[in-house]
Formats: structure tokens, C-alpha cells, sequence
């Protein structure tokens, strides 16, 4: 059992979550979310914890930022695009219990306000790796935030992921190095 409650869009996301794992959930209703459930999300994060498990789009992101903004501290689980899609559909709902495992198995957490200190990925980095200004800095933040755990995000997003979640200069160079690596065998 998940001792945090996970957060999700709607109900075909909690029957998914529960197909894999044995946890709570709270329905946020989509982008729509209310005061109450933002309450009750708050309740749960001083009770239990919370872990933020949206939709890998435009809407889930949204959702994301308001709970996160909302309710400090919250964990955050990401779910690769490609292992959230169905016949054009992008949704945690049609993930397969073991892509659900692995994105609950691999959880970031933010850093605490006072607590991020300095970004150890800087955005030279991120220019020096092909993630921005670059023909194909979209595909290769796309995959690095894959490799991270992180999501995809665009180019300023991306950049203020690596501090939030406290990436490390390490952390980044492995992937990044995978990442290339991939793309020889390919």
C-alpha cells in the first residue's frame, strides 16, 4: 500500500492507479479543480502526503502547477507520452500497470522554499546539450525529461524542473550521456 495519496484527474485514472498498485486517490474533476478538492488535498498532504500523478499534456501540466502551488511539498510522479497514449488519446488511464509502477517508483519531490540553494544544472548546460536553441531541442528535452523522471517541458519549464527537483550536474551528464548513446545504436 502507497502511504501517500495520489492525485489524479479523473475516475478511469483511479481505476488505473488501483489496477497497479494498492493506494488512495483524489480526483481533481480535470482542469476544472475546485477550493473543495484543493482542501482536501491540502488535508492529505498534512496527513499522509501527497504524490501528483496528472496527465502527460497541456492539461495535466496545468493541473500539476496549481496543486504544487497550492500544496507545497507535494511529491510528483511523470509518466512518459508515449506510455500514456491510445489511439490518440494521452491519459494515465491508458498506461499499463507496470508503466504506472515504474512512474510511482520514481518519485521527485520539490525542494522546500529556502531549501533548492543553488541550480546545479545551469542553462548553458542546457544549450551546451542540445536542450535549447537547437533543430531538435524540443525531441531532446522530450527524452532527457524521460530519462530525469522529469517530464517533458518546454525550454524555461525544463530549466526550472532541474532546480525544483534538484537535478544534479551528475544526474543531468548521465542522462544526457544515455541519452546520446541511444541515439548512436539507433
Amino acid at each position: 500500500m502507497i502511504k501517500e495519496i495520489i492525485v489524479v484527474e479523473g475516475k478511469d485514472d483511479s481505476v488505473a492507479v488501483k489496477r497497479a498498485v494498492e493506494a488512495e486517490t483524489i480526483e481533481t474533476g480535470g482542469s476544472a479543480i475546485g477550493e473543495a478538492v484543493l482542501r482536501r488535498i491540502e488535508l492529505a498532504q498534512q496527513r499522509r502526503g501527497v504524490i501528483i500523478f496528472t496527465d502527460p499534456d497541456h492539461a495535466g501540466e496545468r493541473i500539476r502547477k496549481i496543486v504544487a502551488r497550492r500544496v507545497p511539498g507535494c511529491k510528483h510522479a511523470f509518466l512518459p507520452q508515449e506510455q500514456a497514449l491510445y489511439k490518440g488519446d494521452i491519459g494515465v488511464e491508458n498506461a499499463s500497470p507496470e508503466a504506472i509502477r515504474h512512474a510511482l517508483a520514481n518519485l521527485r519531490t520539490e525542494a522546500a522554499d529556502g531549501e533548492g540553494g543553488l541550480a546545479e544544472v545551469t542553462m548553458e548546460d542546457l544549450m551546451q546539450a542540445g536542450l535549447l536553441v537547437h533543430p531538435q531541442a524540443s525531441e531532446r528535452r522530450l527524452k532527457m525529461g524521460n530519462l530525469l523522471g522529469i517530464g517533458y517541458a518546454n525550454g524555461k519549464q525544463f530549466y526550472k524542473r532541474c532546480s525544483t527537483f534538484r537535478i544534479t550536474r551528475d544526474e543531468f551528464l548521465r542522462a544526457l550521456q544515455a541519452m546520446e548513446s541511444e541515439g548512436e545504436s539507433s
